[in-house]
């Protein structure tokens, strides 16, 4: 933790520019000093998020011991929701509880305009996957880049 506040002041990077990521693939035994760090996380200013939800452990277990500020959705789960229906029933359910629970979702591993319309339409709007930009080391994905646009720039 003292290395990540330390490289962040020497980026100039304010604590609420950074998210702190739990993953559901790993099983989490001391759920009470997994909360007083979500607290001490939340005290500074930082966002947390739950990661790969949907591909671990617990799945909702998790989502009602550890409310985080995101769920970044498994891209299991979203790999072809425009023409799974049963992908696309359960992840509507998971969207719509996160809603009521006030917790944004990322839906990760958008690869088509087809899977990125369907989750839009959803509701979600924040989005990841090769589609938008592929990982790359020391370097931004292009300024600019339009999500309404996003369909029509990938069927093109």
């Amino acid at each position: 933790m003292r290395l990540t506040l330390e490289s962040a002041a020497e980026q100039g990077l304010a604590s609420s520019r950074l998210m702190f990521e739990f993953t559901e693939n790993e099983k989490m035994a001391d759920t009470s000093h997994i909360k007083d760090i979500l607290k001490s996380y939340k005290k500074m200013g930082f966002a947390t998020a739950l990661d790969d939800f949907g591909a671990g452990y617990a799945g909702l277990q998790l989502l009602a011991d550890f409310q985080t500020d995101y769920i970044k959705l498994d891209m299991a789960l979203v790999r072809n929701i425009d023409t799974d229906m049963p992908r696309r029933m359960i992840v509507e359910s998971i969207v719509k509880l996160c809603r009521r629970m006030d917790i944004a979702v990322i839906a990760e591993g958008i690869e088509t305009s087809g899977e990125l319309e369907a989750i839009r339409d959803m509701g979600v709007g924040l989005v990841q996957g090769y589609l938008l930009a592929r990982p790359s080391f020391e370097k931004l994905p292009e300024l600019g880049y339009d999500l309404a646009g996003a369909a029509d720039k990938a069927a093109a």
